[in-house]
């Protein structure tokens, strides 16, 4: 599986690709690394993304999850750059409850391209299981609200 690794200011970060799609963005930085047209693609949207350059990511994706999953990954991308919804609100689109909706976040293998930090609870951040959690999603949120 082809990987390439990049730096970034919430740290190292690997994209992965399996068929010409985009199946994993993981924290740390990967022991193989293969500048595939796509994942060389990837790195520059990304780097636009840190930069504040770019709002909307135009890459092929393959998230491997359930459909329950895969509905509330298509939920989260559509929500706006900048913005923020409940996983309450989240529920209401993808169905399931706040709680499923949570775990279908925390089974997100290709986080900040389908952006689960933009899921807050009702009642503050909520949790965040990338890099360094919580710190993390606050990193993340700080960007989308300054550019």
């Amino acid at each position: 599986m082809p990987q390439l690794s990049l730096h970034t200011p919430i740290g190292d970060i690997t994209i992965s690709e399996e068929a010409g799609t985009i199946v994993a963005v993981d924290w740390g930085w990967g022991r193989d690394q293969t500048a595939t047209p796509l994942l060389s693609r990837a790195s520059e949207q990304l780097h636009a993304y840190f930069d504040g350059e770019l709002t909307e990511f135009s890459l092929t994706l393959a998230p491997r999850g359930t459909s329950y999953q895969k509905r509330v990954w298509q939920a989260l991308c559509a929500i706006p750059y900048g913005e923020t919804r409940s996983y309450g609100q989240l529920a209401a689109i993808a169905g399931g409850s706040p709680r499923s909706v949570g775990g279908a976040n925390g089974a997100n293998r290709i986080p900040i391209i389908i952006p689960c930090h933009r899921v807050v609870g009702s009642a503050g951040m909520g949790g965040y299981s990338g890099g360094e959690g919580l710190a993390t999603k606050r990193f993340l949120l700080q960007l989308e609200t300054r550019t």
